[in-house]
């Protein structure tokens, strides 16, 4: 069919939204910085320039250069070496902010958690996608876990627990491909277990548990009531109830372990802040405060591109990076951060139907991971702005400053693009 019949088998509206991003990306990044004051303003629009060109690149070799059956060849591979280097940046990375990610080689630094999030994405698309693979038995569950255990453990001690949280949007893949909803479901009464501990006294947690678990008995009851191994099924839920009721029961008695001897102080303070335990606008709270004021003074339609005061003068800290969607809401208003959300919700949507189209499981799959990956930074860095989530550090996908976070999103999804494009070939 040759290349021009390889190239109309592309999805260009992946390829489009991606680089309507990038573009806005650079738009705001140069917006952010922009004031004559500001030291970044000589050297991060056009490194990021550097970097879009590259990412472009990058793009252009996996679709055109690449077969690919290779990352499926690689995929195991490929994930062993990237836990390695997480494991390995512990002990070598640099120390950058209080967190220990980043690996340097001369001028080179990279963060092997970014690469982390497609390694693990393609192992997981492998191990589920094989023949008669099913999360019905102990034995497949253990291999499932501990590929995505490992990564998230290792960047936990490395400090990234943005990064980390990020992997709980694989959950979503484990329920696309066969994970009772109930296990969705405990995990959000998990949640809700640790937001009431920290708020409440402890019979409210234990109240919630109590009556979830009689709920989830009731239900499982009534269905299974005229079943002919009813006694049987009734046993069963009956213990699994037990069991969720202890683990439930450990959650609110370990939560305050953890909340005061695992996180760090600044961690705590964020979600203090973040749940109404205290106030704090001049310290752990600064960056939210100011990140709201900046996108409520925005109003309908903005200020105007580079006519945002608080963008101007500097007063959200990491305002290209993690706060980029401050100077979105700011100078281009509510119908501006509607629209940014939009191309978003549109390019997950789209990798999301191209996933259900795909014959081959390992394509599918890794299409949720894709999905799930975008997904869960999204609601994380506009949750953060906005003041609905904890300041955790985590960018903008193609938005926010940052080589390291444009190349491994522009992979993550480029990958996917080819192996559609293969599909449709």
């Amino acid at each position: 069919m040759g290349n021009a019949g390889i190239t109309r088998k592309l999805d260009w509206s992946l390829v489009a939204v991606w680089l309507v991003l990038v573009l806005l990306g650079w738009i705001n990044i140069y917006a952010s910085v922009h004031s004559a004051a500001s030291p970044d303003l000589v050297t991060r629009p056009w490194k990021q320039i550097v970097w879009i060109v590259s990412a472009m690149v990058l793009a252009a070799v996996i679709l055109f250069a690449f077969k690919p059956r290779l990352w499926e060849v690689i995929s195991i591979p490929s994930y062993m070496v990237i836990v390695l280097l997480l494991v390995a940046v512990i002990f070598l990375g640099s120390d950058i902010k209080g967190s220990r990610s980043w690996l340097t080689f001369g001028p080179i630094s990279f963060q092997p958690a970014e690469i982390s999030k497609i390694t693990t994405s393609l192992a997981l698309a492998s191990i589920l996608g094989k023949t008669n693979f099913k999360l019905n038995n102990f034995r497949n569950w253990f291999i499932t876990a501990i590929t995505i255990l490992l990564p998230a453990i290792a960047i936990i001690m490395e400090k990234e627990t943005g990064s980390m949280l990020v992997y709980t949007g694989f959950l979503f893949v484990l329920y696309r491909e066969g994970m009772s909803g109930w296990v969705l479901g405990f995990i959000f009464l998990s949640i809700l277990l640790f937001i009431f501990t920290l708020t409440s006294p402890v019979w409210v947690p234990l109240a919630i548990l109590t009556a979830a678990i009689l709920i989830f008995f009731l239900i499982h009851y009534l269905q299974d009531r005229r079943s002919l191994r009813r006694k049987y099924k009734i046993r069963k839920t009956a213990g699994t109830a037990i069991l969720a009721f202890l683990a439930g029961a450990a959650i609110i008695f370990l939560s305050d372990f953890a909340f005061n001897h695992i996180l760090k102080d600044h961690q705590r303070g964020r979600i203090e802040v973040l749940l109404g335990l205290k106030e704090d606008p001049s310290g752990v709270g600064y960056n939210v405060n100011q990140s709201m004021i900046a996108i409520g003074s925005g109003g309908l339609f903005g200020k105007g591109y580079l006519q945002g005061t608080q963008t101007t003068y500097g007063f959200v800290p990491e305002q290209s990076t993690d706060f980029i969607f401050c100077t979105v809401g700011e100078e281009w208003g509510f119908v501006g951060c509607l629209i940014v959300i939009a191309l978003y919700a549109f390019l997950i949507a789209r990798i999301l139907i191209d996933a259900e189209s795909c014959r081959e499981k390992f394509n599918r799959i890794y299409g949720y991971c894709v999905a799930s990956i975008f997904f869960m930074h999204l609601i994380i860095n506009v949750g953060m702005t906005i003041g609905l989530m904890p300041v955790i550090g985590i960018p903008l996908p193609l938005l926010s400053y940052g080589g390291s976070s444009l190349w491994g999103f522009t992979v993550l999804l480029f990958i996917f693009i080819a192996l559609h494009r293969h599909e449709n070939y």
